[in-house]
């Protein structure tokens, strides 16, 4: 079992910064796949982007190509997402995930979830 719990969110102006954390706790992880998702309200949860543990390749969605960047911190177990240049269409309820596949993009593909933290951005 994995256990995730995010933070650093909030209220921002279009155009900062917020850097997120997801602090991941339990089973044996570095195997693992971990990803963000976000979810805006009356919305589909959306990928935004993705890192293994071992070796560290990245996957983004589109939307937040070269605005935002995941990383990992292995011996602090957290994974992190910068976010620079931020819209006001980036708010959403933002939620990091953990997956024993080698890739995913899809929010089925996770089997561990945080509870969220909220991002608001103003225009």
């Amino acid at each position: 079992q994995v256990q995730l719990v995010e933070s650093g969110g909030g209220l921002v102006q279009a155009g900062g910064s917020l850097r997120l954390s997801c602090a991941a706790s339990g089973r044996t992880f570095p195997t693992y796949v971990m990803g963000w998702f976000r979810q805006a309200p009356g919305k589909e949860r959306d990928f935004v982007a993705a890192i293994t543990w071992r070796g560290g390749a990245t996957t983004y969605a589109d939307s937040v190509k070269g605005r935002f960047t995941i990383s990992r911190d292995n011996a602090k177990n957290t994974v992190y997402l910068q976010m620079n240049s931020l819209k006001p269409e980036d708010t959403a309820v933002y939620y990091c995930a953990a997956t024993a596949r080698v890739t995913a993009r899809e929010s089925y593909e996770y089997a561990y979830w945080g509870q969220g933290t909220q991002v608001t951005v103003s225009s």
